[in-house]
């Protein structure tokens, strides 16, 4: 058999372990320099189309790692994909850091009611948005869609047609969240009579709880 032949195969421990370790520094490199949760199907296309279940092996490896030895990151599943972000226990020194003026980003108080509104109420119509909440949301729905944080997600049952909105990806990426199923459980947000009995259509099938894209309406 030719030299370099079936080299994989005939490698030795050291060999092999070194193999495993520069798969696992890949990853971690890839984790780092993302500003966005990463799908593993991203991180196949890189590492040639390595098995699905290797790159979420060394994922979980890395993510024990970092736990056990109380690193100052951590990796975690956020939307369907993993991010590597700061332990939320140096929360304090983080602040301390970058003390300054608030965020553009940051969410007004409106901004996050009516959000929180779609998040555990969703799917609702714009005028089920502004029962709840007594006053007009056409900005703040704006602002939320500018933002990708939420979605139309398909047509009510009623006359006109109203849209009715959803929380997205973006939504997730943005709070953190692995899936619809974490958000904190709180009483739900009371519906009047004539809304409770309203009919809804479903939004389009999600796989994973993960938000897809915007259903598309005439």
């Amino acid at each position: 058999m030719p030299a370099g032949d079936n080299m994989e195969e005939n490698a030795g421990p050291v060999e092999n372990a070194r193999m495993d370790d520069n798969i696992k520094a890949v990853v971690e490199a890839l984790l780092f320099s993302s500003e966005k949760p990463l799908m593993v199907d991203q991180i196949r296309k890189v590492l040639d189309n390595l098995a699905a279940d290797q790159i979420k092996e060394k994922i979980l490896e890395l993510k024990d790692e970092y736990e056990r030895s109380n690193r100052g990151m951590r990796i975690y599943e956020v939307a369907g994909g993993y991010q590597m972000i700061t332990s939320p226990v140096f929360a304090t020194f983080l602040r301390k850091l970058y003390k300054g003026p608030q965020s553009a980003d940051k969410l007004s108080k409106p901004a996050l009611e009516t959000l929180a509104i779609i998040a555990y109420k969703q799917p609702l119509s714009k005028l089920e948005i502004e029962s709840l909440r007594k006053v007009n949301v056409d900005g703040v729905i704006a602002t939320l869609m500018e933002k990708n944080l939420i979605r139309i997600t398909g047509r009510k049952k009623a006359p006109g047609r109203p849209k009715v909105y959803g929380t997205s990806r973006e939504f997730l990426e943005y709070f953190g969240l692995k899936s619809l199923e974490e958000l904190p459980k709180i009483d739900n947000f009371p519906l009047p009579q004539e809304l409770q009995e309203s009919q809804l259509e479903p939004p389009k099938k999600e796989e994973n709880n993960v938000p897809g894209e915007a259903a598309q309406t005439n």
